[in-house]
């Protein structure tokens, strides 16, 4: 089952999950962003990142809800960082009342299984046989070292995190048959659940923010909740597991710097760094802490967007004091000896999605497109999620990234294309100018081609709904200002180059969903009629129909914010003008061949079109 995906519906292909992913398993297909479930490692950045809500994960609220109205015992352990995500909730019995509200019957911290972990660590480095480990807290970071350092398998700490330490303390002490659901802040804690059986097996895994719907649904809040404390096992200074070094620094682990043998960063790009120098370097000689989400799990995609790091962290500290007033230690010190003998050891699988390096005339060809020599190729600003323009390109290479992703690129290619246009449209002026002079005995009847041209552009121009007509090659033959309003800057600017457009591709100035619009009338003949869609902030209704099969095709772009634009109005004025200029045209065609014909054609075929729609 997948953990995370697009919505395809949603996506605006900003390319910004692209960018963040660490391990290249979103590509472009169809128009929009994909996410390859086989390279992904469930880590969230692009769930994080994506501005449109267009990235979804696997929903627990469903199957948790089923547990809850079954006569099945279901006990709730929650991740230590819930101090810092439910910072609207004064006092923690509240929050573990608001949690059995739901129905849950038992509420146990996760901070007990992170005692039991630590204590673990600690053994394993006061044992410490000159071989160095990385730690498999974090179930992200697992992913990775599976997919993209193989090699460093047998580095990886080979015990469970502290969700499933926990999961099997709750199973010893209440009973193999209950439901164990894990709430906290991961969303890879959903595909680290689904590695592990029996004992230790994680029914269902929620994150805080699909806890905080729950209550939502079900009316649940502070003020009509009795309060209630966590269930034994309790645990000790394991709460300070969610930040950094939090886990060593409660069981006494050495971080001196002159005699400790421990490294600890978090964040997508530290951790990446990281495990290439401790990879390369054998001078390294240190044990490694790592964290996916920049802020260890007090920051992860499953908590509440929005929140402040260092406010959570405090949260999380000032929580841990307090419970530890009232902490009874000895009766702590009996639960470890209890279940400190559970097996807490795990193995890793090698997962390798390595690549192999394309071609090196492939990376140069693409380094080249990006206006970079090899020498540049080393460096690079970083805005396109990959260390340098080298890398970018191999993955460009590879599939992984798309040219578009560089914003020099870009950039670079629209003022290419501006000035294409320019020098064409300067070309277009010169054989007209070269058409005048062979052809003075036609200036007046040019000049009266040339008012109708203006007559039917001022009509067009003051229509208040966009209007575009597009060859098969999908150029643009005529538009308006209304349509040119509603693209944006960047279709003002190339306008003020080519007047109207005329000659531009749409595909450099739509949206590929509306793009597919076009294509789909001019393969099919059929009429794509009044769809919504968002662009520029605006919500235009969009209709695209049929004007000479398979050949030309016009749109009509209505902006729903702004007063309705009526199709009796448009058919009004384009019948009004065929009529006071036809025998005028008729004229013209007899000098000019077909071109005037075809300007007949095409009103008369929009009108057609229009007509037909209405009677629908």
């Amino acid at each position: 089952m997948q953990i995370v995906k697009t919505i395809k519906d949603k996506c605006k292909l900003c390319y910004a999950c692209i960018k963040v992913c660490p391990s290249d398993a979103i590509k472009v297909t169809d128009g929009h962003a994909k996410i390859i479930p086989e390279r992904c490692i469930a880590c969230g950045s692009c769930y994080r990142v994506c501005p449109y809500d267009a990235i979804e994960y696997l929903d627990g609220k469903k199957t948790v809800r089923g547990f809850l109205q079954s006569d099945e015992e279901v006990i709730a352990i929650c991740a230590p960082s819930i101090s810092g995500e439910f910072n609207d909730i004064t006092n923690y019995r509240s929050f573990v009342g608001m949690i059995k509200a739901l129905g849950f019957t038992r509420v146990c911290e996760v901070s007990f299984g992170s005692d039991l972990i630590g204590l673990e660590y600690r053994n394993m480095f006061d044992n410490f046989k000159g071989k160095y480990f990385i730690t498999a807290n974090c179930p992200a970071v697992v992913n990775y070292v599976e997919m993209l350092h193989p090699d460093l398998l047998d580095n990886m700490a080979p015990l469970v995190s502290p969700m499933v330490a926990t999961s099997a303390v709750v199973r010893q002490k209440y009973g193999k048959h209950v439901r164990v659901v894990y709430i906290g802040p991961c969303i890879a804690a959903k595909d680290e659940a689904k590695k592990f059986d029996e004992d230790s097996r994680i029914d269902v895994v929620l994150t805080f923010v699909e806890l905080r719907q729950m209550f939502k649904d079900a009316g649940v809040n502070e003020n009509n909740v009795e309060y209630a404390d966590f269930d034994p096992p309790i645990g000790g200074k394991g709460s300070l597991f969610p930040i950094s070094r939090g886990m060593f620094q409660a069981v006494g682990i050495n971080e001196n710097l002159l005699t400790g043998r421990l490294i600890d960063t978090n964040g997508s790009g530290n951790v990446k760094d990281a495990l290439e120098e401790f990879e390369q370097f054998t001078e390294l000689k240190q044990h490694l802490d790592l964290f996916h989400c920049d802020g260890s799990c007090i920051m992860g995609p499953g908590t509440s967007k929005g929140s402040k790091k260092f406010l959570r962290r405090s949260l999380v500290i000032n929580y841990t004091k307090k419970r530890l007033t009232s902490w009874d230690k000895s009766e702590w010190d009996n639960n470890v000896n209890e279940y400190q003998a559970l097996p807490f050891k795990r193995k890793f699988e090698n997962r390798d999605i390595r690549q192999p390096e394309p071609p090196e005339e492939e990376v140069q060809e693409v380094l080249q497109k990006l206006g970079k020599d090899a020498l540049e190729g080393e460096g690079g600003c970083g805005s396109c999620g990959y260390d340098s323009c080298r890398d970018f390109a191999v993955a460009v290479c590879n599939g992984h990234a798309r040219l578009e992703m560089c914003h020099t690129y870009a950039i670079q290619n629209k003022k290419d294309y501006i000035k294409r246009l320019k020098l064409a449209n300067e070309k277009l002026a010169n054989t007209k100018n070269a058409l005048k002079d062979s052809e003075s005995h036609a200036q007046i009847e040019k000049a009266k081609l040339q008012e109708l041209s203006i007559a039917t552009k001022e009509m067009f121009n003051n229509l208040k709904a966009g209007i575009v007509i597009a060859d098969d090659q999908q150029k643009i033959v005529l538009s308006n200002d209304s349509f040119i309003e509603l693209l944006g800057d960047d279709a003002k600017e190339i306008s003020d180059v080519v007047p109207g457009l005329v000659g531009a591709s749409l595909e450099t100035l739509v949206p590929p969903n509306i793009l597919n619009f076009f294509s789909y009338v001019l393969e099919n003949n059929n009429l794509v009629d009044n769809k919504d869609i968002h662009l520029n902030n605006k919500l235009l209704n969009i209709s695209v129909f049929p004007i000479e099969k398979h050949r030309i095709v016009g749109a009509v772009f209505r902006n729903m914010y702004a007063p309705e634009v009526q199709r009796e109005e448009i058919v009004s004025r384009i019948t009004e003008v065929i009529e006071r200029n036809l025998n005028m045209v008729q004229k013209i065609g007899f000098l000019l061949g077909e071109g005037a014909s075809e300007t007949e054609r095409m009103l008369n075929s929009i009108i057609e079109s229009y007509q037909k729609n209405k009677t629908r």
